[in-house]
């Protein structure tokens, strides 16, 4: 065992290593260091915590994080990357889960059924905060991967008073509250069940009403509610590092969701109070005539080229393009083409999806432009190829001010002097828009799998 003071400077440590694995993961460069620091900082967080004073069940708990390591690495080597978000928001729930477990186990703990006064009320709002928001995090993480594995309908799910029975149960949390602070011993059990019920309700509404195009921001959000719940749990069990450490996730998390939803062009309650695309817009009446190319000219275009953006979205991660993407990028910069690509802050299903998936493929981080890099040097790019990428290339967010994302900020790839879009049909994106890049004079459409053309069009290459 080791004493008091050892244990607080271990957590002192581990919290300093979970901020360099912040800062670390805030650019590809530096995200392996980052894992590497956040890794060193849970082990050193949990050994000072299973060394700590009056830990009990030794043995137990040790066989518990073993076997729950094993199944971790065994999930993390088997899943694939376009089913990462749904693991996210399943290790969400988990968390959630918890925090409401330790709330009820902290209430009935005989050690906190002794305190008394002003120090019984402050244990006992803890709780109560922490069940509420471990709740909501429960439900709203299960929903959302529901949504993500098309389990269940990503499309919005409103109705006619929505928001009034919200503020309802919000209402009924409040004096539940009051009731259950007014209760002593374990008789405010049933007001605390019946809190978790509405809470539980709320977390599953709130995500239900959510779109498909949003979900990007609400993984963050679930991030951000995880941090909170853990940092509420921290205080039930009087632990600093779990504090802290909640503390850290849940406001980098809330930083994130306010970037991406500033990315949108839309407002955090916007999101959060769902109904985005329930009603399908499309803005103007599509014109023009879209045009169709064949892998040749496609591999024709490239060739010719002396500048090459691309722009992938989640297309790429379903057909699973990368690697065959990182060759065609070998190829052109071998002929002295200049070649970048482009991400918008909410490709993909989650927060630096397309980063991730092109840094598995090795595609050099140098390359990489965010969206308001790359903007600039459309005007003067060749040849752009959108590879599943939708939403975030839509003109209509600029020129139709009748479209739902205008004002949306997106990658301008029809002022390039040719677009390439690689897409398996003309049907809309996830957030259900029509897309009239589709009809500029200067867009291609090539049709198929996006890995099957990409490796075609490489076999054309000179």
């Amino acid at each position: 065992m080791i004493s008091e003071n050892i244990q607080i400077a271990a957590y002192l440590f581990a919290s300093v290593l979970f901020i360099l694995s912040l800062s670390g993961l805030s650019s590809q460069e530096s995200a392996k260091k980052g894992v590497i620091y956040g890794i060193a900082g849970m082990i050193i967080a949990v050994m000072a915590i299973l060394l700590g004073q009056n830990v009990h069940g030794f043995v137990y708990i040790i066989a518990a994080v073993a076997i729950a390591s094993v199944i971790g690495i065994i999930v993390a080597i088997k899943v694939e990357m376009t089913s990462m978000p749904q693991l996210i928001a399943l290790l969400h729930s988990f968390v959630g889960l918890a925090a409401v477990l330790v709330g009820f186990s902290s209430f009935i703990d005989p050690h906190a059924l002794e305190l008394k006064g002003a120090e019984r009320s402050i244990h006992m709002v803890e709780i109560y905060i922490g069940i509420f928001i471990g709740a909501i995090t429960f439900t709203g993480s299960v929903i959302a991967w529901g949504k993500l594995t098309e389990k269940i309908t990503s499309k919005p799910v409103v109705f006619k008073g929505k928001d009034i029975l919200n503020v309802v149960l919000l209402i009924s949390s409040i004096v539940l509250a009051v009731l259950f602070m007014m209760k002593d011993g374990t008789d405010g059990m049933m007001y605390l069940l019946i809190m978790t019920g509405i809470a539980a309700f709320f977390g599953v509404m709130m995500v239900m009403a959510i779109g498909g195009a949003d979900m990007p921001v609400v993984i963050s959000m679930l991030n951000s509610l995880s941090g909170w719940t853990a940092s509420a749990s921290g205080f039930m069990l009087g632990n600093d590092l779990l504090i802290v450490t909640g503390a850290l996730v849940g406001s980098s998390g809330a930083i994130l969701s306010i970037i991406m939803c500033k990315a949108m062009n839309r407002s955090f309650f916007s999101v959060i109070s769902g109904g985005f695309g329930q009603e399908i817009k499309t803005g103007k009446k599509m014109e023009g005539t879209v045009k169709s190319i064949t892998h040749e000219e496609a591999a024709e275009l490239l060739n010719e080229a002396q500048s090459v953006a691309i722009v992938p979205g989640y297309g790429m991660a379903v057909a699973k393009a990368q690697y065959p993407v990182h060759d065609m990028v070998e190829k052109l910069k071998n002929r002295g083409k200049s070649v970048l690509f482009g991400i918008h802050p909410v490709a993909g299903r989650l927060p630096g999806h397309m980063n991730v998936l092109l840094a598995e493929a090795n595609v050099p981080y140098d390359i990489v432009l965010e969206m308001d890099e790359i903007n600039p040097d459309m005007p003067e790019t060749d040849v752009v190829l959108v590879i599943g990428a939708n939403d975030t290339v839509n003109p209509g967010a600029q020129e139709d001010p009748s479209s739902p994302i205008y004002g949306m900020p997106v990658i301008e790839v029809w002022k390039a002097k040719t677009v390439i879009v690689m897409k398996r049909s003309m049907a809309v994106g996830y957030a259900g828009v029509e897309n009239p890049l589709f009809y500029k004079e200067n867009t291609d459409m090539l049709y198929g799998d996006a890995k099957d053309s990409v490796e075609k069009i490489n076999t054309k290459l000179l």
